[in-house]
């Protein structure tokens, strides 16, 4: 049974835990395929440099139950082993929905584990293996546990990993503190000063940024071979072959269509589903990178910018003019064009990055991306305030918003009106648009619970094809 690797709160070591277990399988020439709860796009970067397979999010609130469920039993099919990384703390999570839609009811408490790594867990009917921070507890460190087991009887742990042990003393105390539990030790991880993925404001930096991670994969590799117990995992770890229901056929276009998708270290945030999906309606995926192509794609019908770094490039992609030309000559036709955060932020005319400083960008909005300090981020829920290239007016999507920059001026006539998830508390307006052409928001949805979204986007494509 595939099994979930689970933090006892955010920064406790999970993601290091994961790649380790990921990297030693792999090594052993297995075939592994990797989840992730939630809406993160970095952390599955590093999964898929490690498995050469593309990681899955399970994300309740962007799809739903029963797509968490589906999708995870499509990807164990034909693999050896699988696993899950948890997000943030194990019980941490969101108000709950009903009926597939948020609730919200006034002076009452909801329950907040909807989205939860423990809620994926239970849907999944997975075991959970919980990492604990040692690095500042001992004999603390049986009631972290203890709670942990304790709290909700639905979720079985089935062990711990010792994270950030500084010494054979340390580690001591902590097993002498766990024994009368009975929880087996799973693994234990020394401090590793010498092992480090470097971070920037919204996270690691990812992989195409870093030069050396072959080399610390190798070092975690070395160390998963030695800090588990495998006679424990890897019967945890085995995947199962789960009864599967024939995929619902989807439309594709009656004519080939080619979509041009910017993919390169600027723009990299791309949902694996949301690209099969297009694939799947008929769509052939042309990867071009605003960076260093001097020309969009030949004879493409449409495009696609995921969300990234545009700010840590903006010279690089303000110096490419022809590039930043031709998409604004594309985009003007009416070729349809999907701009999702970072992707919103090379059409404005302009991004002023954290130093101040002003460089050019695409000009096809009216409005400059200006980096700052607050963040901005949570799930959100978007209602479409005029028809566009991708929902009806009135129609409620549900994204991520995840993000460091501010247009000035607003749009005029916004995209959405979008609300926090769990409240009828208003965010804002959000989001750019072009008559039936141009969706440019800050909002990553995933479509793998709508895909009535990328069938308008390429129904839009075969229009301006003919």
């Amino acid at each position: 049974m595939p099994l979930v690797i689970a933090g006892e709160r955010s920064g406790v070591g999970k993601t290091t835990v994961t790649l380790t277990l990921l990297a030693s399988l792999c090594r052993r020439g297995e075939i592994v395929q990797s989840f992730k709860v939630g809406p993160d796009y970095i952390d599955p970067m590093f999964h898929q440099h490690v498995t050469g397979r593309a990681c899955r999010n399970l994300d309740t609130v962007l799809t739903s139950e029963a797509y968490v469920q589906e999708c995870f039993a499509r990807h164990i099919h034909e693999v050896d082993f699988a696993l899950v990384e948890g997000v943030m703390g194990l019980f941490d999570g969101v108000s709950s929905l009903a009926n597939g839609h948020w609730s919200f009811v006034k002076n009452k408490l909801p329950k907040t584990d909807f989205a939860s790594t423990a809620h994926v867990a239970r849907l999944l009917d997975l075991p959970v293996v919980l990492v604990i921070d040692c690095s500042r507890l001992s004999g603390s460190v049986a009631a972290i546990a203890y709670g942990y087991c304790s709290f909700d009887p639905r979720i079985k742990i089935a062990g711990v990993v010792l994270n950030r042990v500084g010494s054979d003393r340390h580690l001591s105390l902590l097993k002498d503190s766990l024994e009368p539990l009975q929880l087996p030790i799973i693994g234990v991880l020394r401090r590793e000063d010498n092992i480090t993925i470097p971070d920037r404001h919204l996270g690691l930096v990812p992989t195409a940024e870093l030069p050396q991670l072959d080399k610390v994969i190798e070092r975690l590799a070395d160390l998963g071979d030695t800090c588990f117990d495998w006679d424990l995992l890897l019967p945890l770890l085995k995947s199962e072959r789960l009864p599967l229901s024939p995929p619902s056929p989807l439309p594709s276009s009656p004519s080939p269509l080619r979509v041009a998708v910017a993919r390169d270290r600027a723009f990299s945030f791309y949902y694996q589903d949301n690209l099969d999906l297009l694939q799947q309606l008929g769509a052939e995926l042309i990867f071009w990178s605003p960076l260093e192509d001097t020309e969009l794609p030949k004879n493409v019908q449409g495009m696609y910018f995921g969300g990234g770094f545009p700010e840590v490039f903006a010279q690089q992609l303000a110096e490419n003019t022809s590039a930043r030309e031709a998409v604004k000559t594309a985009i003007i036709a009416g070729i349809p064009t999907i701009a999702e955060c970072g992707g919103l932020m090379y059409l404005c005319e302009e991004i002023i990055d954290f130093q101040g400083k002003s460089w050019s960008m695409v000009g096809v909005l009216p409005t400059t991306s200006v980096m700052g300090g607050r963040l901005n981020l949570g799930y959100r829920r978007a209602v479409a305030l005029q028809d566009n290239l991708l929902v009806n007016a009135g129609t409620t999507t549900y994204g991520h918003e995840f993000h460091r920059s501010r247009l000035i001026p607003e749009p005029n006539l916004p995209l959405f009106q979008t609300y926090r998830c769990d409240s009828e508390e208003t965010t804002g307006n959000e989001g750019w648009s072009l008559p039936m052409n141009l969706h440019a928001s800050y909002i990553h949805m995933h479509w793998g619970a709508c895909p009535e979204i990328p069938q308008r986007f390429i129904k839009n494509c075969f229009l301006y094809a003919i």
